[in-house]
C-alpha cells in the first residue's frame, strides 16, 4: 500500500474517532444516548493505529496485503453474526485469517514466534467491534474491557492452532477445529465469559436452518462453521495455485456440507408439531429508558404506568402475567410482602382467580445474627451509632399467584462482569473505581446454585430466566430439567439505544426455544417483547421504545430433548481432544530439541 493511500486513510480513521468521541462526550453532558457513535470511536480509532503500525507488525514483504486479509475476516464475520442478512458469510468467514496463517508458515524468513498472533488479534477486534460495540452504551469502559479483552481470548486458540500445524501438519486443521470449539466451551464457563460471539448464535434469526440444536445445541452450529471454513480455504487455495479442475470438482463438496444440514432441518421444521396444551399469557413493557428514567422517577409512577397496561390486556382467561427485569426495587427477600408495591401486586393478581404474577425485582437480604456470610456480603456501618448490617443484594425473580399465600422467587445465577459482580476480583482489586462507576460493588450481587422453576397450583410450571442468563444454552437446560414447561424471560434491553444489541438479545432466544423445545414469553423494559414458539419462530413481537402490554397463547411440553439431556457434549470432545493435540504438540518439541 503506497503512502498516498494509506496516509489519508489514517487521517480519515482518526477523525473519524475524535469526531465520534467528541459527540459522545457532548450528549453525555446532555444525558442524551451515544446510539452508533462508538463504532466509529472505536473503529477510526483501530483501523488509523492498524494502518499506522502495520508496518512495524512485521518485516514481510506485503504486510498490508495479510493486514487485508486479516480484515476481511472480521468484516465477514460481522456481516454473517444476526442482525443482517449474509448469515452465509460465516462459512467463509476465517478463510481470508487462514490464508495469512499460511503465507505466515510458509514464510522462512518469520521473524517472531506470536507473529500470527497479531494478525489474529486484529481479525478479532475487527468482528468484536462491527458486532458489539453497544456495549460500550451500557458504560464506556465495559464496552472496550468486552470488545479487547474478548478479543484477546479468541485470538488465543488460533495462536495454538498454528503452532501445531507447524509441527504436526496433518492434524493443522483439526486442532483449528478443536481449539476453537474447546475455547468457546470454556469461554461460557469462566468469570470474565462473554459468549456472546459463539459461532452456532450466528443461525439465530433463520431458526429453521438448526432445528438439529435440539441434539447438538450452538455447538453443532459452530463446528458446521468451521468444518465449512476448512473445506472452503482449500477450494480457494486449489483456485490460487490453478488447479483449476480439482477446485471445480471439490466445489460440491463444501456446498453439500451446506445444503444437507439445511434440507435436514427443513424437514425437522416442518414436521414439528406442538402440543394441544397452552397458556394464555401477558407480558408487558412499560419503557422506562435505564440511564437517566427508570432509577431516577418515582416508584409510584411507574407503578401507575404498570397498572395501566396490564388491565387493559389481561382477561379471564389469562394465565401469567410477566414484568421485565428489575421492575420493582426495594424488595425484602425474606419477607416480599412487607414491600407495599408487592401488596398492591398482591391486591391485583387477588382480583382474576387463576392468574400468576411473574416478575423481575431487586432485592436484599440482612444476614442475621450467627448466618454464614457469602462472596457477595455487603457491610453498612451506621454513622450515627457505628452499628454494622451485614446484607446481600439480588437481581431477582418472583411469582405471586392468585389466592395463593406463598411467593416463589429465583436468584439470577449468571451475573454480568463488572455491572454485577467484580469477576477475579482478588487479582483485579485494584478496578474498584471502575466496578463503582458501572453501579456496581466488589461484592455483587448474591446467587442461587440450582436453576429454580415456578411452579403454580393447577401444575404449570414456568422457567424465570433473567437477562444475560438467556445467552446460556447448556446453563438454560437446567431449568427445563427441574420441570421448566415453558420458558418465561424478564429483560432489561434498554441499556444499548437502539443498536443491533437487542435485536441480538431476542434472536438468541429462538436457539433456547430449539435446544430445549420449549415455548418462550419474552418482556423486556423496553426493547422487544414478545412470543417464541417450539421451533423457534417469533410469533408476535412488540417495537423498540414502545409503552404497550401484548396477550398471547404458547404451548406447553414436558418432552425432554437429547440436548437437554445431554448439554454440550461437543464442546466436552472439543475440549478432550485439544488436550490431546497440545500434549502430543509439546512432546514433538521435545523430542525435536
Amino acid at each position: 500500500m503506497s503512502n498516498k493511500i494509506r496516509i489519508p486513510l489514517i487521517i480519515i480513521g482518526f477523525a473519524l474517532a475524535v469526531l465520534s468521541g467528541w459527540v459522545m462526550v457532548s450528549r453525555l453532558a446532555a444525558e442524551e444516548l451515544w446510539g452508533y457513535w462508538p463504532l466509529g470511536l472505536f473503529m477510526g480509532g483501530w483501523m488509523g493505529l492498524a494502518l499506522l503500525t502495520g508496518k512495524r507488525w512485521a518485516k514481510h514483504p506485503q504486510p498490508y496485503r495479510l493486514l487485508g486479509l486479516s480484515t476481511l475476516t472480521g468484516i465477514l464475520l460481522w456481516l454473517g453474526f444476526p442482525n443482517l442478512p449474509f448469515t452465509t458469510l460465516m462459512f467463509v468467514g476465517f478463510v481470508p485469517l487462514l490464508l495469512v496463517e499460511k503465507t505466515l508458515a510458509d514464510w522462512r524468513e518469520a521473524p517472531a514466534k506470536w507473529l500470527f498472533f497479531k494478525y489474529s488479534y486484529h481479525s478479532m477486534v475487527v468482528w468484536n467491534i462491527l458486532t458489539t460495540f453497544w456495549v460500550a452504551n451500557t458504560a464506556f469502559f465495559a464496552g472496550v474491557f468486552a470488545i479487547f479483552v474478548n478479543s484477546l481470548f479468541m485470538a488465543i486458540p488460533l495462536v495454538l492452532f498454528h503452532q501445531v500445524r507447524k509441527r504436526l501438519p496433518s492434524l493443522g486443521y483439526a486442532a483449528f477445529i478443536a481449539f476453537w470449539l474447546a475455547f468457546e466451551y470454556l469461554h461460557m464457563r469462566h468469570q470474565l465469559s462473554w459468549p456472546w460471539l459463539t459461532l452456532g448464535n450466528s443461525f439465530a434469526q433463520y431458526p429453521s436452518w438448526v432445528q438439529w440444536y435440539e441434539y447438538t445445541g450452538v455447538f453443532g452450529g459452530s463446528l458446521w462453521i468451521l468444518v465449512a471454513n476448512v473445506f472452503f480455504l482449500k477450494l480457494v487455495q486449489n483456485y490460487y495455485f490453478k488447479r483449476i479442475k480439482i477446485a471445480l470438482r471439490k466445489t460440491i463438496r463444501p456446498l453439500l456440507l451446506i445444503l444437507i444440514p439445511i434440507l435436514i432441518s427443513l424437514v425437522m421444521y416442518y414436521r414439528y408439531e406442538e402440543g394441544s396444551k397452552t397458556i394464555e399469557v401477558v407480558v408487558v413493557q412499560p419503557n422506562f429508558e435505564p440511564h437517566y428514567e427508570k432509577f431516577n422517577i418515582g416508584r409510584l409512577q411507574q407503578f401507575r404506568r404498570f397498572m395501566q397496561l396490564s388491565t387493559e390486556a389481561v382477561g379471564d382467561s389469562t394465565d401469567y402475567l410477566v414484568f421485565p427485569e428489575t421492575s420493582f426495587g426495594g424488595i425484602d427477600q425474606r419477607n416480599p410482602m412487607s414491600s407495599s408495591v408487592v401488596q398492591d401486586l398482591r391486591a391485583f393478581v387477588d382480583q382474576k382467580p387463576g392468574l400468576k404474577l411473574v416478575t423481575g425485582v431487586s432485592s436484599r437480604r440482612i444476614f442475621r445474627t450467627g448466618e454464614t456470610h457469602t462472596e457477595s456480603t455487603r457491610e453498612y456501618v451506621d454513622p450515627r451509632t457505628g452499628q454494622i448490617t451485614y446484607w446481600e443484594a439480588y437481581n431477582a425473580a418472583m411469582q405471586i399467584e392468585s389466592g395463593r399465600a406463598d411467593i416463589q422467587s429465583y436468584l439470577k445465577s449468571i451475573l454480568v462482569p463488572g455491572a454485577e459482580f467484580l469477576p477475579y476480583r482478588d487479582i483485579f482489586f485494584f478496578l474498584k473505581p471502575l466496578v463503582d462507576q458501572l453501579g456496581g460493588s466488589m461484592a455483587g450481587y448474591g446467587k442461587q446454585e440450582e436453576r429454580g422453576v415456578f411452579r403454580a397450583e393447577d401444575g404449570t410450571a414456568v422457567a424465570p430466566v433473567i437477562c444475560y442468563e438467556s445467552v446460556y444454552g447448556e446453563y438454560s437446560t437446567g431449568y427445563v430439567r427441574n420441570g421448566a414447561q415453558a420458558i418465561f424471560i424478564v429483560t432489561n434491553d434498554g441499556w444499548w439505544d437502539l443498536t443491533p444489541g437487542h435485536v441480538q438479545h431476542l434472536q438468541f432466544a429462538s436457539l433456547r426455544a430449539i435446544e430445549t423445545r420449549r415455548s418462550i414469553a419474552r418482556s423486556a423494559n423496553t426493547g422487544i417483547s414478545g412470543f417464541i414458539n417450539q421451533r423457534g419462530d417469533l410469533q408476535d413481537a412488540t417495537q423498540y421504545n414502545e409503552p404497550i402490554a401484548l396477550s398471547g397463547r404458547i404451548a406447553t411440553n414436558d418432552a425432554i430433548t437429547f440436548y437437554v439431556k445431554y448439554g454440550d457434549l461437543i464442546g466436552r470432545v472439543a475440549l478432550f481432544l485439544s488436550a490431546i493435540l497440545l500434549l502430543n504438540t509439546f512432546v514433538r518439541g521435545r523430542m525435536k530439541k
